[in-house]
């Protein structure tokens, strides 16, 4: 995004050095840039710590039509740059996303209302060019009479297709199975995702006027030409990545061995999968984790063939799974993908309450088999997964060698997306990892009017990533049909609180994170949801650990009488009186202070520094000085897309 901050106006002059330009902004609102959809996440964690769950709910469901899903399975990257991580523990913000949408969303509003309390949602802080209502270079939205085929129902095609028909257009989902949702369906397990929910947000949806063609996949007698030949002005393909990788070791051919994706789709879908007593799971993402805590709980019973009783099955399922499901990775516990996330440190908790056995840095050598069947997996040690540049690049211990007794191994090594219905004539660039080659800024691809996303142009991701990716597109595609490019422009906003009505919470700085609760042990079988989600009391509790990043301690120096009454008080010690003098400058910056304060030798003049990694905003520091010099101000920057000149 362009980021064109506006320097002349007078608002803007007392901030210049303590608020310079949007990148600054950007780190002290991290946990909002972080959020690939912009979602301002102190915002509805701080209303919900008043009470407000239906401003809550708007902000947090404004720039994402799946907040509900994510706030059950988000990798939840804002956790990850939450301020508050760096004193003690992050926010629980997906945890808090899931209970203001059960208190005050998907699961409690029916689809016309919650739509038109979306479309007069315009919260401060949350006005950036994807959020809504839709704003589309500045104009109001209009019906259109221009048709969008999306291929693929998962969140980026859904998300696409959700903003488009906001935008006014008429948009067609083309689905390969009988259900929407994509891998939100027919990966997720149910024990972490719903399957109810995901019904309701297809619903609210289907109400904006989208339309489903269920059971029509693209192949190489459909494909895009048909699909302009229908009339389809523009196409979006986010088919995700439905095909599991192989592994070219010995004995991988064996009966045994199956791809995570594989098994998931088919326990998803109401499939029982015989994986024996012993199973072993390869991989260290979420993938891998979901495979290995799906093993415990076993598959449903009932004949498959008949889809009315493999729900039924699926919802009736067995209480008993494997005896021993083992994980192993390349990667140590340090360089395991799930365990870079928040939530992932809670999954790897729940994995090993479940009795999960880890082996970290282990690499399969081969499968071992008897008479075709897969009995033993042999592993090398690994030293090392990433080189000294980060790249993957494992470097093994041959010295280190581990046989394992296993009845079945499930792979969760990676994904590839099914691309067999593009042509050479569709003129669609692929990359070297056999994924459609796409601009990154507008997801455009090599053929005009076609935009790709999710995992079918990045590999697979997070839910998250991919429903930013639908919402891009979207965009792109409003700019393509209209044949006019919108262009960013940031605005900055400031209200100063009175001092006297700034409260923090009582011993807000104290609590402790809490994960969500979690059902017993012995109720995890088949599909009984794990996470259960926080009260009232705990939310609340929860949301008022925010340091609320959007304040700032606003120093004006013109004011200051240097009484050391703010430093004093700091229950931090982040704030520091110190000489000028003491600083080190260069010589412009001191002929700046001079030509500034006029300062003079013999009345040395005084700096304050502050540590704002240390920062809680509790505001002391401006209720104790006598002069009104520091201040608690509220700071907004504001995305607003306006036409492009020329």
């Amino acid at each position: 995004m362009a980021q064109n901050v506006p320097e002349t106006p007078a608002m803007l002059e007392r901030y210049r050095v303590q608020i310079p330009d949007v990148a600054f902004w950007k780190e002290r609102v991290s946990c909002q840039m972080a959020c690939p959809v912009h979602t301002d996440a102190g915002r509805y964690v701080q209303c919900i710590a008043d009470g407000d769950y239906e401003h809550a709910y708007l902000t947090a469901r404004s720039p994402n039509p799946f907040a509900s899903v994510c706030g059950r399975v988000c990798a939840a990257p804002c956790e990850d740059f939450c301020r508050r991580g760096k004193i003690d523990s992050p926010v629980s913000i997906r945890a808090l996303k899931r209970f203001v949408t059960e208190k005050y969303g998907v699961e409690s509003l029916a689809p016309d209302t919650q739509d038109t309390l979306l479309q007069g949602a315009h919260e401060p802080g949350n006005s950036w060019a994807w959020h809504l209502p839709v704003q589309v270079s500045g104009r109001p939205v209009q019906p259109l009479n221009r048709r969008v085929a999306v291929i693929g129902s998962g969140p980026a095609g859904l998300s696409c297709a959700h903003d488009l028909a906001l935008m006014g257009y008429q948009v067609t989902v083309f689905e390969a199975t009988g259900l929407a949702g994509g891998m939100l369906r027919h990966g997720i397990p149910e024990y972490r995702l719903a399957r109810s929910l995901i019904d309701k947000e297809v619903e609210k949806i289907r109400f904006l006027g989208v339309e489903m063609r269920f059971h029509t996949p693209l192949t190489e007698t459909f494909g895009l030409d048909e699909l302009r030949a229908e009339g389809f002005h523009s196409i979006f393909i986010s088919v995700g990545t439905q095909k599991g990788r192989d592994l070219s070791i010995d004995g991988a051919d064996l009966d045994g061995v199956i791809k995570a994706v594989d098994y998931l789709l088919n326990i998803n879908n109401g499939y029982r999968v015989q994986l024996g007593k012993r199973v072993l799971v390869i991989g260290g993402g979420f993938v891998a984790f979901d495979a290995a805590r799906t093993a415990v709980r076993g598959g449903p019973e009932g004949d498959p063939t008949d889809i009315h009783s493999a729900v039924d099955a699926a919802r009736m399922a067995m209480r008993g799974g494997a005896a021993e499901v083992h994980l192993a990775s390349l990667e140590s516990f340090e360089e395991m993908p799930v365990l870079r996330t928040a939530q992932g440190h809670e999954e790897f908790a729940e994995a090993q309450r479940e009795g999960i056995i880890f082996h970290p840095q282990r690499g399969p050598k081969r499968f071992v088999g008897a008479h075709g069947k897969l009995v033993s997996a042999e592993f090398i040690g690994v030293r090392r997964t990433y080189d000294a540049d980060g790249r993957f690049n494992p470097e093994y211990d041959p010295a280190v060698t581990e046989v394992l007794p296993i009845d079945s191994v499930v792979l969760a090594i990676g994904q590839q997306a099914d691309l067999s219905f593009l042509k050479l004539s569709d003129n669609i660039r692929l990359t070297t990892g056999k994924f459609v080659a796409v601009d990154p800024a507008t997801l455009a691809t090599t053929a005009p009017g076609v935009f790709a996303g999710g995992d079918a142009a990045f590999g697979p991701r997070n839910i998250i990533d991919a429903v930013a990716n639908g919402k891009r597109a979207a965009l792109s595609i409003d700019e393509f049909l209209r044949g006019k490019k919108a262009e960013d422009r940031f605005e900055l906003s400031v209200e100063k609180i009175p001092t006297r009505r700034f409260v923090r919470p009582q011993d807000y700085e104290q609590h402790l994170r809490e994960a969500p609760p979690t059902i017993d042990l012995h109720r995890r079988t088949g599909i009984s949801e794990v996470e259960s989600g926080y009260t009232e009391e705990q939310a609340r509790r929860q949301a008022e650990r925010c340091l609320a990043c959007h304040l700032q301690t606003i120093y004006d120096g013109e004011r200051c009488v240097a009484c050391n009454r703010c430093v004093d008080i700091c229950p931090e010690y982040c704030l520091t009186l110190v000489p000028v003098d003491a600083l080190d400058l260069d010589e412009r910056a001191r002929s700046r202070l001079a030509e500034q304060y006029g300062l003079d030798p013999f009345r040395p003049a005084a700096a304050m520094l502050k540590d704002d990694e240390r920062c809680i905003r509790c505001g002391l520091c401006a209720l104790r000085c006598p002069t009104d010099a520091m201040t608690m101000e509220l700071f907004h920057y504001e995305e607003r897309p306006v036409a492009a000149s020329g």
